[in-house]
């Protein structure tokens, strides 16, 4: 019984022993930390395992509704997470874990990460966060001047203001868009004489108060999902998100946005925002944000941009230049726990005038009161942890030049990437890599040459036979477990804007090299093959055209 950290029986001695320090260290908690310590990429490699496990199955390990009534031990419980949950999760930090925006974390991270878990800093309120609260307002004057690059005095002014803002951290990009489309629409419905505004009128009152018949949000049709349930969330509505078309490169339309703004202004309808995207979640594209600023600017919109994945180019030199305009926005979104490898979750939202804030500010006397410099008066969340610590630790120890390095790299090998797609004769790339994402499907060059001379009814046919085959091949890919892409639909101007299914990827693992991505092109040649019926129907058809 010694050699646990707690005993089998609830007692006043066994809890306050899970409290303090135990006397005899339980072994398998000390054997994973000293392993995850030496190498977390090893230990993950070893506990994660490739099993063909459905999710039903996986399910089945968790549907006990009862809380034990009594207590286990710890080297009991922590064997139980190894094999049921650690062995079927999914191995985000490998370099052939190439279909979404996690990557592998720095080693450092792991330690600091047990600081600050210990010191379960609550960053709402200063009396429960008296150092990270000047931390965290830093980590936001860093970003804040990566992007808006202001003088020193500016941010001497603004900081530490009390009464202001230079942003907000949050749980990640859905509330940061969140945050600063709450900041525009309090604005666009401020207080206004006698009226109080709309966060103490509601919007109804402020509706009738300004005489709109509606108000609404314009994005590209790349716009992140999470832009439509802040519409929802803030009374706007999901179908006054407008969707403006992207062009050939996946950027919004401006002609098309023009003619958009024109038709709302006629219908009295009110536009909160102009939301820019720098880094679309399926093409990595980055909308015109200089030509966006111009017209946000002359129609009095609020500019927001979008960078949740993107944004953090801006720490390369030699790629700052993609992200023009973006000093120019109102407000932008940038998630840490992207591109600045920091763990789920850390959004942020810059403001380019601090003072905007001021239309979400909220008190309470026994928490938040007015004139303190408490981080929860201006942000949606309340309480929330100090994963700020974690961003300062990551710019200091990589630095703006280590961001460079990795960011480059990425860029460049989505580059050699593509190039490799291009020259390989049963691969169609899809969308050019502006960033480190790009998207291209399965196509075996006797397809290739039939699709060129088919007619638009055989084509519809062949497109509609290699979406089910991109689908098979993604879906059985991941259930191997060697390598994963992604998968998303487009409609490629190449294709007559047919919706296309195609495979997604994301190069941002530093760790992820050539060789790897050699091993998912042949590998999914190989999972081709094995289609029962797209690829064969496919291929007769192919022959069938050829012939004719």
């Amino acid at each position: 019984m010694a050699t646990h950290n707690k005993a089998a029986d609830a007692t006043p001695e066994t809890l306050h022993r899970i409290f303090t320090v135990p006397e005899a260290p339980d072994s398998t908690l000390s054997q994973i930390e000293q392993a995850i310590s030496q190498n977390l990429n090893r230990f993950l490699q070893n506990h994660i395992t490739a099993t063909e496990r459905s999710l039903a199955d996986i399910e089945r390990d968790f549907s006990d509704p009862a809380i034990p009534e009594d207590p286990s031990f710890v080297s009991d419980h922590t064997q139980f997470l190894l094999e049921k949950l650690v062995a079927q999760s999914v191995h985000t930090a490998s370099p052939r874990f190439i279909g979404h925006m996690t990557s592998a974390l720095p080693y450092f991270l792991m330690p600091l990460s047990k600081i600050m878990i210990g010191l379960n800093q609550n960053t709402v309120k200063i009396e429960t966060s008296k150092a990270f609260t000047p931390l965290e307002r830093q980590v936001l004057g860093m970003l804040h001047n990566l992007i808006y690059q202001q003088d020193d005095a500016f941010y001497q002014s603004w900081m530490h203001s009390a009464n202001h803002s230079l942003g907000a951290f949050c749980s990640g990009g859905t509330v940061a868009n969140i945050t600063a489309l709450w900041v525009a629409r309090n604005n666009v419905l401020k207080p206004d004489g006698e009226f109080p505004g709309i966060n103490k009128a509601g919007l109804f009152g402020a509706m009738r108060h300004y005489g709109y018949r509606d108000l609404a949000i314009l994005v590209s049709e790349r716009g992140h999902y999470s832009l439509g349930k802040a519409a929802d969330v803030l009374g706007i509505g999901r179908d006054q998100l407008i969707s403006v078309p992207a062009d050939s490169q996946n950027r919004i339309c401006i002609d098309a946005l023009e003619d958009t703004i024109s038709q709302l202004n006629r219908d009295n309808i009110k536009p909160v925002a102009i939301v820019g995207v720098a880094g679309t979640t399926e093409t990595g594209s980055i909308d015109p944000l200089n030509a966006l600023a111009d017209i946000a600017e002359r129609e009095g919109i609020h500019f927001h941009v979008d960078a949740a994945w993107g944004g953090a180019t801006l720490m390369s030199n030699n790629q700052r230049h993609k992200l023009s305009g973006i000093e120019r926005a109102d407000s932008v979104t940038i998630d840490a726990h992207k591109q600045l490898y920091v763990p789920m979750g850390a959004g942020m939202v810059l403001f380019k005038d601090p003072s905007v804030v001021a239309s979400i500010e909220h008190h309470a006397e026994y928490i938040l009161r007015k004139g303190a410099k408490d981080l929860g008066s201006h942000t949606l969340e309340g309480s929330r942890s100090g994963m700020a610590m974690l961003v300062f630790a990551c710019m200091n120890i990589i630095s703006r030049r280590g961001y460079e390095l990795l960011i480059d790299q990425s860029i460049d090998k989505a580059a050699t990437f593509a190039d490799m797609i291009t020259a390989h004769s049963d691969f169609e790339l899809i969308s050019v890599p502006e960033l480190c994402l790009l998207t291209y499907r399965f196509v075996p060059a006797k397809v290739q040459t039939a699709l060129a001379v088919a007619s638009e009814e055989q084509v519809e046919l062949m497109h509609n036979l290699l979406n089910d085959l991109t689908k098979f091949i993604q879906k059985r890919q991941r259930e191997s477990g060697k390598t994963f892409v992604s998968r998303t639909r487009l409609t490629p101007e190449q294709w007559q804007r047919r919706t296309t299914t195609v495979f997604r990827v994301v190069l941002a693992n530093p760790l992820t090299t050539t060789d790897i991505l050699q091993e998912v092109l042949a590998e999914q040649g190989e999972i081709a093959k094995e289609s029962e019926f797209a690829y064969p129907r496919l291929m007769t058809l192919a022959e069938s055209i050829l012939k004719a």
